[in-house]
């Protein structure tokens, strides 16, 4: 049973994001942007790694994830916890730890020699296997990492992160298609509230973030 004085959803957003502003985690620049993987720019980063650094944080966090994904998927919903290569790897060990169950990690691809897998640690037919990274974008990653574990003739219906961009139009809408649902922290629009609220940016550069977040596609640097 969760207990009813654990936070709301709203206010785990709220403290979420004000926990990756307090540890520097969200880095907002609009004149000079920031390339992503994808090779598109951006005028906001977040780097959720950070976070392995800051314990006390890093642990309220890992109560907050447990805490929504038994919300959203069930106390008794999961038989293995896997972490997503790299960043997911410590996080998923954390909330294995939190539902007292088995962690494995996934391989972005197999490493090429030895047993050739993708799938680290045990893994059985059968198992319902929560997928953990520490943030989503377009759900690429996730579809393959969700396909890796179905591999094994595990099942995988959910994936959790902390941070969920929140921007771009169709990701849980596809996510939903593969059959995984999406379980998050926080997004952008949390983020830039809880900056504007903590005056952790000065508000031309919040309301050139806003209109990335509006239209990420349309966006330009500023002159």
């Amino acid at each position: 049973m969760i207990p009813s004085g654990f936070p709301t959803d709203d206010e785990i957003a709220r403290l979420s994001a004000r926990m990756l502003l307090e540890v520097g985690a969200v880095h907002f620049n609009a004149r000079t942007p920031f390339t992503h993987a994808s090779g598109k720019q951006a005028p906001t980063y977040i780097d959720c790694r950070k976070l392995i650094s800051y314990p006390r944080i890093r642990s309220i966090l890992m109560d907050f994830m447990a805490l929504r994904v038994m919300r959203v998927a069930g106390v008794e919903a999961f038989d293995n916890i896997a972490g997503g290569e790299t960043a997911g790897i410590p996080f998923a060990a954390m909330v294995a730890e939190r539902l007292a169950l088995p962690m494995t990690y996934v391989r972005k691809k197999p490493k090429g020699y030895g047993r050739n897998a993708r799938i680290e640690g045990v893994m059985t037919e059968g198992q319902r296997v929560l997928l953990v990274e520490d943030l989503a974008t377009d759900g690429g990653s996730k579809v393959s990492f969700v396909n890796a574990i179905r591999e094994t003739g595990a099942t995988c219906a959910y994936t959790s992160v902390i941070f969920y961009y929140g921007i771009f139009e169709g990701v849980t809408e596809a996510l939903a298609a593969e059959g995984v649902t999406l379980i998050h922290l926080c997004t952008w629009w949390d983020v830039v509230s809880a900056a504007r609220d903590g005056g952790t940016f000065d508000v031309a550069t919040l309301d050139a973030v806003e209109a990335y977040l509006r239209d990420p596609a349309g966006w330009q640097p500023a002159g």
